[in-house]
Formats: structure tokens, C-alpha cells, sequence
């Protein structure tokens, strides 16, 4: 069963129209990228704002409801963001396609985490720049979004040592304020990166 197929049946956006905050503050270190892969990408957010500064955007993501709410949006907002309907965990990734990536909260299983951080890398060419924002083991006490469960968040000493063979531009551990829609509101437990490969 897949429960976002579920959660992003609904006409509201659950985690609001606007970007990441991680996100928007730091896109302009793409500059000079061309195409954008954006993973786990859920309803488009980030997907659309990225194209509206004027990258090529692809959206990755395992529900279709998320992924047609994504062209939606694109469609609000006169972009445009292609889709692909991609399960991370088992379905084959481009390699080497993009100029970089993105993934702001993907939740998965703590035996595949690595694995999908590999797929992004692989994903990018080399000298690309990837950012992600994830909720870390504290965030279980903020209640304030995410996963209710320890084995669906990120640890931030392993996520720092994924990151031991590329140059690390920007690495965050702690508090940060996000309001996005009904599902992150408040105070929450984030790790945050920027790597080049």
C-alpha cells in the first residue's frame, strides 16, 4: 500500500505551496546549473520554485496523486516540471543526468537511507552541487512534523560521514522554525547539507 499515494489525495497541498525555507535561501548557488533533479519531491514545492527561477526541472517521486499535483502547481504558476513516477528504493535512477539535486525530507527506513543518498549522487555530474534538509533523531521530541518513528529519521553523524567524499559546503545540525502547511509547523530537529561532487 502506498500511504503518500493517500496523504496527497486531497485538493489542499498537506505541506503547503511555498519552498523550504533551506531551499529557498540557497538556490542561487545553482546558478550556472542547468537541470535540476528534485527527489522525493511529494507535491512539487520546490520542484516549481527552482523552475521558476529558471532551472530545468525534474520531479521524482512514488505517488502519482503527488506527482500530478506537482504539474498542477506548475501550471498555477506558469512553469514547467516534468514528473516521473520513480520508487527510489527499486527503480532504476539516471545516472550523471543533472547539474544538481535536491531532496528536502525524504522519509525512508534507516536500512535505506544510504542507498538512496548513493542514487542521488549518481544522479548528479560531477562538480554538481546537492542540497538536502532532513529531520533528525531529536526531531522525535519536537513533535512538530515527520516521522513518529526513530527508524524513519536521520542520524547526523552518519549523514556526515556519507558526505566524507565530496567537498561539504554547508553542513547543519539543529533547531529551525518551519511553517509548511498541516504537516510542519514549529520548532523542529534538521539536518541540512550542500556537497559538491
Amino acid at each position: 500500500m502506498n500511504t503518500w499515494q493517500e496523504h496527497f489525495d486531497t485538493e489542499t497541498y498537506i505541506y503547503g505551496t511555498a519552498p523550504n525555507e533551506f531551499i529557498a535561501q540557497h538556490y542561487d548557488l545553482f546558478k550556472g546549473s542547468k537541470k535540476i533533479g528534485a527527489f522525493a519531491e511529494g507535491e512539487g514545492r520546490n520542484a516549481v520554485f527552482l523552475s521558476s527561477r529558471g532551472f530545468m526541472l525534474t520531479s521524482f517521486d512514488y505517488a502519482q496523486n503527488g506527482l500530478n499535483k506537482t504539474k498542477k502547481l506548475a501550471s498555477q504558476n506558469n512553469v514547467h516540471v516534468a514528473t516521473r513516477l520513480t520508487d527510489l528504493l527499486t527503480d532504476s535512477t539516471p545516472v550523471e543526468e543533472f547539474d544538481g539535486a535536491i531532496m528536502v525530507y525524504g522519509h525512508f527506513h534507516k536500512k535505506d537511507q544510504f542507498h538512496v543518498f548513493n542514487k542521488i549522487m549518481a544522479a548528479v555530474k560531477k562538480g554538481s552541487r546537492v542540497m538536502m534538509e532532513m529531520y533528525s533523531e531529536e526531531q522525535l521530541a519536537y513533535k512538530t512534523g515527520g516521522p513518529q518513528t526513530m527508524d524513519m529519521l536521520y542520524n547526523a553523524q552518519q549523514v556526515l560521514q556519507w558526505c566524507n567524499n565530496y567537498q561539504v559546503e554547508h553542513f547543519y545540525t539543529g533547531e529551525a522554525l518551519r511553517q509548511e502547511g498541516e504537516r510542519h509547523s514549529g520548532l523542529a530537529h534538521i539536518i541540512q547539507l550542500i556537497i559538491i561532487k
